[in-house]
């Protein structure tokens, strides 16, 4: 829909909020390219240097990636996710190991006493694509399954806090997953979760806390520093 025209900054605002919530939305997902700069021009019935100064700013902001001769893709969901990513970039990979399970065992220690019947089909569901992923062989589209059934169970502990912290580390912690497995998926990869899933549904919070801390430092041979343990 054509955005009205008022003053250039104000403008360049509007350009901005209506592209920041394409991508909160989720109607331009983490890594898909956006459209055009000429096709955003025509959608949003502004001048090409105001869509050109709108993604330059999402851009410092972290949430796009402006790649030369590909186009633009969307690197993260929101402003804090995108400095999270820049900050923790190049971070030593043991120690995002272990953020990861220090988070995840907190969550689900809370998910096994808060969890509630949506939760329960929720992972239950999650699990299931989690595993077709692996079976598809598609090593991307089992880091985004993986990636997000994780996210639900910490969803599950009913920490907004937690939770919100945790999302805004999800890219970060995809770049992790993305190297731990590989451009291939072998079998010396794969993590059964069935045993997490049983833990949270049978309110065993020690159990539940002990697998999810366990499966971020069971990374492959060889994959962390010495200083990252």
């Amino acid at each position: 829909m054509p955005l009205s025209h008022p003053h250039r900054s104000a403008l360049s605002e509007q350009v901005i909020a209506a592209l920041r919530t394409q991508i909160t939305s989720g109607e331009w997902p983490v890594g898909s390219r956006i459209p055009t700069e000429p096709e955003l021009v025509e959608q949003l019935g502004v001048a090409r240097n105001t869509v050109r100064e709108a993604v330059r700013a999402l851009a410092h902001n972290g949430l796009l990636d402006i790649r030369q001769g590909s186009g633009t893709y969307v690197a993260a969901t929101s402003e804090l996710a995108g400095v999270m990513h820049r900050r923790f970039a190049e971070a030593d990979p043991g120690h995002i190991a272990e953020l990861r399970a220090t988070l995840e065992s907190s969550a689900a220690r809370l998910a096994a006493g808060r969890r509630t019947e949506k939760d329960l089909k929720q992972l239950d569901a999650l699990l299931l694509r989690r595993e077709r992923a692996w079976d598809s062989g598609d090593a991307e589209a089992f880091v985004t399954a993986d990636a997000t059934f994780h996210l639900a169970v910490v969803a599950a502990s009913h920490n907004d806090v937690m939770t919100a912290m945790y999302a805004d580390l999800g890219e970060v912690l995809r770049d992790w997953l993305r190297e731990d497995v590989g451009e291939k998926l072998t079998p010396e990869t794969y993590m059964d979760h069935t045993r997490l899933v049983d833990a949270i549904r049978a309110g065993d919070a020690e159990t539940a806390a002990a697998e999810a801390a366990g499966y971020p430092l069971l990374c492959r041979p060889g994959r962390f520093t010495a200083s990252g343990g």
